[in-house]
């Protein structure tokens, strides 16, 4: 059933089919360099997600895959050693969205073609990228937050903290502006807000500490740009011994994530399963692969682009989006801590 769901989701007009790899395809060598560990998803979902489509639709092709562990010099070796391997397509998320556009250059001039995944390359125009909307997410976590505190009589004026991203992630950068586009229209006001250096969780509570130490009971709630940085934020607030916790935002609905809005401690991350946009990098490689065009629904930093929309989930809606959608099941993510408060979403 998951499987199906997800397959539902790509475009039609991205899809192929093994009648239209040729010999010479089929001997393709395609690789795929995730950005950093930090963030579960990419071994866990992105990884398995594009092996399997792969698998499926070139099942000949030669994969390699390579993780930079947020080192932007480890990605630029890896980059180089996969095209010394033979690659012929590079599926691409790049630690240092900036520095990634030489690789681009590297990569065109010996006829290789660079898919950028998840997050874009602004200053060089890769073959093509695919990635949930970012800037779209960015508005829709800080959205949902500021319809909550105002549901719940929270005055205008009251503060809020911000909590970015890795400076050198473009996409971290989307998500800020759509965070931004939904603050300056709210009515609240933000007291301070952090770049936060490789995703890094630590970093990010850290820095929330520092500003409950600062602003104390100021704080009505916080933007997090993932569930990463939410999770530290989170853990900086009970540390600090803040009852009741202010609603803290997530993306990427990690399990741990998942759990603490079971639990009641974060309010909402974004459900974005990775398999979507893996198996669309996996159509996108084939289609290359066969000297085709694929068709792109938006154009971003000159890059043929395709876009997939996602959905908030929150303690009223996780039952349905998450569980019942097939994302997880109750086995993973309702451990014994959390059983009691599943049972009591109706999630078993």
């Amino acid at each position: 059933m998951r499987y199906q769901t997800l397959r539902a989701s790509v475009p039609a007009a991205l899809l192929l089919t093994f009648a239209s790899l040729s010999v010479a395809q089929a001997a393709s060598t395609v690789a795929f360099l995730m950005p950093d560990q930090a963030s579960t998803r990419y071994e866990q979902h992105d990884w398995p997600g594009f092996q399997a489509a792969m698998k499926e639709l070139c099942s000949d092709c030669t994969l390699v895959y390579q993780n930079a562990n947020a080192d932007a010099a480890l990605q630029q070796q890896q980059f180089n050693s996969v095209i010394a391997q033979g690659a012929t397509i590079i599926v691409l998320d790049p630690v240092d969205s900036s520095a990634a556009a030489a690789l681009v250059e590297i990569a065109h001039s010996q006829d290789v073609k660079v898919i950028a995944y998840d997050r874009p390359i602004p200053a060089q125009r890769a073959d093509f990228y695919v990635s949930f909307d970012n800037e779209g997410i960015g508005y829709a976590i800080a959205q949902s937050l500021v319809d909550h505190l105002k549901a719940e009589g929270v005055a205008a004026g009251s503060g809020v903290l911000q909590v970015n991203g890795s400076p050198t992630d473009a996409a971290a950068g989307l998500i800020r502006d759509g965070i931004d586009r939904a603050l300056d229209a709210s009515g609240y006001t933000t007291l301070a807000e952090f770049d936060t250096p490789d995703w890094a969780p630590p970093a990010a509570q850290e820095w929330v500490a520092g500003q409950i130490t600062r602003f104390g009971d100021q704080i009505v709630g916080i933007v997090a740009a993932n569930d990463g940085t939410g999770g530290g934020a989170i853990a900086a607030l009970k540390a600090a011994g803040v009852d009741p916790l202010p609603p803290v935002t997530g993306n990427d609905a990690t399990i741990a994530a998942l759990q603490l809005i079971i639990a009641g401690d974060q309010y909402n991350t974004i459900s974005k399963p990775s398999e979507i946009v893996a198996r669309a990098a996996a159509e996108v490689a084939v289609g290359l692969l066969a000297g085709e065009v694929p068709e792109a629904t938006h154009t971003l930093y000159d890059t043929p682009s395709q876009l997939f929309v996602p959905a908030v989930v929150t303690k009223k809606n996780i039952k349905e989006i998450i569980f019942d959608g097939g994302i997880q099941t109750a086995a993973e993510v309702c451990t014994a801590e959390y059983a009691e408060a599943c049972a009591a979403l109706g999630i078993q």
